[in-house]
């Protein structure tokens, strides 16, 4: 079959590598794509949906995955539906629940869904005193999409007053922040978990744990992700239970009463305090670190993963993972996360240890000149270790960060410390 893409990170180049190997699939398109998707796939550069479904058709393209957030809160499901195209993702109106932060808290409290308690304003006054009521460190959200980083969270009341009229304001992140979420802070462990939906039927995967903070020992400003690993010991089966009864059955079944089915990806940010998942967040896509360490661990052909799910036949499918674990190290660019950098040429040094076996590179922020590459995005690509262990999908990750060079990389020397200094 063929099949496009749309996305042009790190989560749509590791997609593509998944599909790369899978015997199913004959061409890959990427809608646009990156520097990298070239070398194996063909890059489309395509972005009015309208357009993008006259290609699927005109080429008869069998199934388009949609990657990032922004085009399915902007209803690119609708307009493929419309036409009669199969696409993987969630509908315009299911996408609420990450376009949306007071959707998402509102939905949590109708269905009953364990979260921490909040309020949902667009009052200077009101926020403030919500902000007097709480314990030290405090939560502030953006409502709207921000990438990743519209999460603030304040150790004094001082800190959260000012984020707080920062928002409001339009000042931080302008309209995304025109109302914003206060909520309670939960010290716990975070978890992310991640179910493929058809609407009724789903499908969870191995739980990851990211690493949101730019420095080591989780210091520094919040990320896009600097690291992820998969699967992660922090859960058992009871744990798993837990999150498929108490979390994921009654949001599809929320989802259905609310007139919006879900199908795609769900993106379960969780906290787990004294073995109870309390849910951080929902996002409609993969993760970002995440999927990276989830791709190269399906066993499943990944096109039949996304197309029954796209074509409501989950309970059809038995999914498979490899019993192995991936690290996934982010090298980022000199100046990520506060502004952007200088282009440099990147440099992949021959492999030289065996021991890179199991490694590949999951490339983001990259463009092409010719025959080289160079950084020019904020988060540049990934370096992905595979191995029998944590462990040593961790050594081979960070082996490999030393084959990569280009001017101003940055990178964290911890991913995975949470469970490996247990």
């Amino acid at each position: 079959m063929d099949i496009l893409i749309v996305g042009s990170g790190g989560r749509e180049y590791s997609i593509a590598l998944a599909l790369k190997r899978d015997k199913n699939v004959k061409n890959i398109y990427v809608a646009p794509g990156n520097g990298a998707t070239s070398e194996f796939a063909t890059n489309i550069d395509i972005k009015d949906f309208n357009k993008l479904a006259d290609f699927v058709q005109e080429n008869g393209i069998n199934l388009t995955i949609v990657g990032p957030e922004a085009p399915l809160v902007d209803g690119i499901v609708d307009v493929f539906k419309k036409r009669d195209l199969l696409i993987f993702g969630s509908s315009k109106n299911a996408s609420k629940l990450e376009g949306s932060k007071i959707y998402m808290k509102n939905f949590l409290s109708k269905y009953k869904i364990p979260t921490a308690s909040y309020i949902e304003t667009n009052s200077l006054a009101s926020a403030y005193d919500f902000i007097e009521s709480l314990t030290l460190p405090i939560v502030i959200k953006a409502d709207g999409l921000c990438a990743g980083k519209g999460v603030i969270i304040a150790n004094s009341k001082e800190e959260a007053k000012s984020t707080a009229k920062d928002m409001l304001s339009g000042e931080s992140f302008g309209d995304a922040g025109k109302s914003i979420v206060i909520e309670e802070f939960l010290d716990g462990y975070e978890l992310s978990v991640f179910a493929i939906c058809d609407g009724k039927n789903y499908k969870i995967l191995p739980a990851a744990q990211d690493h949101k903070r730019l420095l080591d020992g989780d210091k520094g400003p919040n990320t896009g992700g600097m690291g992820a690993y998969a699967p992660t010991p922090l859960i058992d089966e009871e744990l798993y239970k837990k999150i498929e009864t108490r979390v994921v059955e009654p949001t599809l079944e929320g989802m259905q009463k609310e007139g919006s089915p879900y199908t795609g990806v769900l993106f379960i940010g969780l906290m787990i305090i004294d073995d109870e998942p309390i849910v951080l967040e929902y996002n409609v896509r993969f993760g970002d670190p995440e999927c990276e360490v989830l791709m190269p661990l399906l066993k499943t052909p990944a096109s039949e993963l996304f197309y029954k799910a796209a074509d409501g036949y989950l309970d059809d499918l038995d999914i498979e993972f490899y019993d192995r674990y991936a690290v996934a190290v982010v090298i980022a660019s000199q100046n990520y996360p506060y502004k952007s950098s200088t282009p440099s040429e990147i440099i992949i040094d021959n492999p030289i240890h065996k021991e890179l076996d199991g490694t590949h590179i999951s490339y983001a922020g990259v463009s092409r000149e010719g025959d080289k590459l160079y950084a020019t995005g904020g988060r540049v690509l990934l370096s992905v270790g595979t191995g029998g262990s944590i462990q040593e999908a961790r050594d081979k990750a960070y082996l490999q960060c030393g084959q990569i060079h280009f001017a101003g990389k940055q990178f964290r020397q911890d991913i995975a410390y949470q469970v490996l200094n247990r």
